[in-house]
């Protein structure tokens, strides 16, 4: 069957890129043509039917959840309740990322649970299998890589991140720039660097880049380009090895787009804010638009704790400039593995930041807008229904009502709005009426 990408060029209208219109209010035409040009993806495995999600051009910032289990807590019901939690509570895609216990049961659970578009690191489980059956990851056979790629989307994985991008060049530039102050963080990315250099070989992720796109091209399953070189400390970003595989990608997604395969890249995961625009700017200049998914990004490395607010505000700025594609970061990260409430609590956080960076990326401020209509009537009704978390803002006045209803126990009698509205309100122009 051909791939959205294919069908578009075809000037084909599929179903999906129908509900993609619907969804974002676009016209189908544009979705199609922007799919067409590979400025848009829809991740939508053929061997499994999901949920429809647009990402790219035009549309709103999406926001992926990832989940999955570590060498050190296997707990399979909790990633499953993590994955229900992320769809329940909004998240646009999931990612599944585990590195413990039985991969291909927990996987094909987690794809059995949920209605979202599920993405995967198939070089983990490569790398896990030949930790286990030969002692060491750097005896990983390349032909089992492959395998893996082809079962996971098999299985019906939506969208892989695959680190093509590593390869002689971009190590080399490693090595001259004299390492970095926070190291290689990307555990795909260091275990392929660790093999290329202890085996003496290419990433043979790059070097039968085409085979790559081949298989996920037969099941329609988009190419993430991974960065396997992101910084992990702001000190390291846009390095030149992170800037040298930043280039690769683009050449890649542009060769894997022509060979009919939805690519989309991936970006920076520390990064001051100043340095956030150029490389959204550089993402699609090289790429010829083709969407960009920003892995957090963390503007400080000394948030532990509240990373998730660090990295609400990356987040935020990265969708302004035009990021089409947000990785939720939870309480825990570089602590501990997330529980379902830091789920939770890292969606709040990452939808926060992508609707405030839609509202100027899509200069969309039409909920704000009834939202402050509905706070000067003290319509508490219709601000619940316009708010991000309804449910939430509802709780939390329950909690505290107060003795007029009208007012909240913020100010009570003393509400500025209650004061002077109604001296004011016979002046109000017919586009603040609400």
């Amino acid at each position: 069957m051909p791939t959205q990408i294919e069908l578009a060029r075809d000037g084909n209208i599929s179903d999906e890129m129908e509900r993609v219109a619907v969804d974002e209010n676009l016209p189908v035409e544009e979705i199609r043509e922007n799919i067409a040009q590979g400025r848009l993806i829809i991740p939508n495995n053929l061997n499994r039917k999901s949920k429809v999600v647009g990402i790219g051009r035009g549309l709103r910032t999406k926001v992926n959840a990832s989940i999955g289990t570590s060498t050190d807590i296997v707990d399979p019901d909790m990633e499953a309740a993590k994955a229900r939690t992320a769809e329940e509570n909004g998240a646009d895609t999931l990612m599944e990322l585990s590195t413990g216990g039985d991969l291909d049961r927990i996987r094909q659970t987690i794809l059995a649970g949920v209605n979202l578009p599920v993405g995967s690191v198939p070089l983990y489980q490569a790398f896990l299998y030949a930790i286990k059956q030969k002692g060491s990851a750097l005896k990983m056979d390349p032909e089992y890589l492959f395998e893996v790629i082809e079962k996971q989307c098999e299985d019906g994985i939506s969208f892989m991140a695959i680190h093509c991008g590593i390869n002689r060049i971009t190590l080399e530039r490693l090595k001259r720039q004299g390492y970095r102050h926070g190291g290689l963080v990307s555990r795909g990315g260091a275990y392929m660097s660790a093999w290329m250099i202890e085996n003496n070989r290419e990433n043979p992720l790059y070097e039968h880049f085409d085979r790559v796109v081949e298989i996920l091209r037969k099941h329609d399953v988009v190419l993430s380009l991974g960065n396997g070189l992101r910084a992990g400390a702001v000190e390291d970003s846009s390095d030149r090895a992170q800037i040298q595989e930043l280039i690769i990608n683009c050449e890649l997604a542009q060769i894997g787009q022509d060979m009919g395969c939805q690519m989309m890249v991936e970006g920076p995961g520390h990064i001051p804010i100043d340095e956030i625009e150029a490389n959204v700017i550089l993402q699609k200049r090289m790429s010829r638009g083709a969407p960009f998914y920003m892995l957090g990004p963390l503007p400080t490395d000394i948030a532990a704790g509240y990373d998730h607010i660090s990295a609400a505000v990356g987040a935020s700025l990265s969708s302004a400039f035009g990021a089409d594609f947000i990785c939720y970061v939870t309480p825990p990260e570089h602590l501990a593995l997330p529980a379902p409430e830091d789920v939770k609590v890292g969606l709040a956080a990452a939808k926060i930041a992508a609707h405030i960076g839609d509202m100027i990326k899509r200069k969309d401020r039409d909920r704000d807008r009834r939202m402050s209509h509905a706070r000067r009537k003290l319509d508490w009704e219709e601000q619940f229904r316009v708010c991000l978390f309804p449910q939430q803002a509802a709780s939390i006045r329950d909690s505290r009502s107060p003795s007029n209803t009208k007012t909240c126990t913020m100010c009570g009698d003393s509400c500025a709005l209650n004061i002077v509205d109604h001296y004011f309100s016979p002046y109000l122009s017919e586009d603040k009426k609400g």
